[in-house]
This record gives structure tokens, sequence and C-alpha cells, in this order.
């Protein structure tokens, strides 16, 4: 290798790096992560940037003239936070709250909400291009509440719209 090279190997090296990092970050910026819970049958996606934590289920302390869905209201660590059951929500019929159900607490505009699920299955990493617009049409669970749907693999993942389910709440 002569001086030349020598002198202009590490300049194609670090533009080969640079090129690299920002490949990997335009394919980071391509996925989006959320956190996959079950409800019933249907595994139901919430963006793990608006989840705060994960709970198990506690007691929820009913509040009165409220709609069915509206579970009641907890205390966390000092703060009164309303709690809306999703099944009920998507009009799903009841289960019985077992070992696996879980309170989703999520912060939405400004604001803890939280939301009981049957379970939390996973962090999925999911590409743009794999979510596609809701279906106009249909009676899929929670539709009014969807903001998308995500297909992997032979998965469909339903994007929850967490505006659409405080506006719900509001308007109740």
């Amino acid at each position: 290798m002569s001086a030349t090279e020598q002198q202009v190997q590490p300049h194609i090296q670090a533009a080969a790096d640079n090129s690299a990092d920002r490949l990997a970050e335009k394919s980071a910026d391509d996925l989006l992560q959320f956190v996959i819970c079950l409800i019933g049958s249907e595994e139901f996606a919430v963006d793990v940037l608006s989840v705060q934590e994960i709970n198990r289920i506690v007691e929820v302390t009913r509040v009165p003239k409220t709609p069915p869905y509206v579970e009641g209201v907890i205390n966390l660590r000092g703060r009164i936070i309303p709690v809306l059951d999703l099944r009920k929500l998507f009009g799903l019929t009841g289960a019985q709250q077992t070992t696996q159900t879980r309170i989703v607490v999520v912060s939405v505009q400004a604001r803890l909400v939280g939301l009981i699920v049957d379970s939390v299955e996973e962090v999925l990493r999911v590409p743009r291009s794999a979510i596609e617009p809701p279906p106009s049409v249909g009676t899929m669970a929670g539709a009014e509440f969807t903001q998308g749907v995500g297909r992997i693999d032979d998965r469909l993942l339903i994007l929850v719209d967490l505006s659409r389910l405080l506006l719900a709440r509001e308007a109740a």
C-alpha cells in the first residue's frame, strides 16, 4: 500500500462508518416500539413511550355514576388515577381477572390513566412500513379507538389511539 493509500484509507473507513451509522439511525427511525397487551384473543399495541408503568391488579375504588367501563380510581403513590377496563370499553364479553391481569398506566395528554388488560405479552419493535390505517368498516373490537393495524408475520396488532380513549372517558 502506497503512502497516499495509507493516508486516504482512514478517511474512507470513517466515511463508511458514518454511512453505516446513518443507515442504522434511519432503520431505527423506521421502527416503532409497542407494549403488546392481550384483551380476549386480540393483541393490542400501546406506544411504549406512553407507558409509564405496568402493575399487577390492585383494588380499584368504584366511583358512582360512571360508565360501566370506568372501573374507578386507584391511589398510585399518592396520585389518584382513573382506571378503564378495556375489555368493557371495547364491548368484549367480561372475563374474570387472573394472576396475569395488569393495569397499564399510560400518560395521555399529560394525564395518567390506568388501563386494565388481560395480560401484557411483550415489548415489540414494529417497522413503520408494517402499519396500515385502520379499516374503514367492520366491527373489530375497539375500532373507534384504533389508530392503525400492524402486520407482523401472521399476527395483526391493533394500535390503540390513547387520545381517543381519553376523549371517550371525558365524554362519559
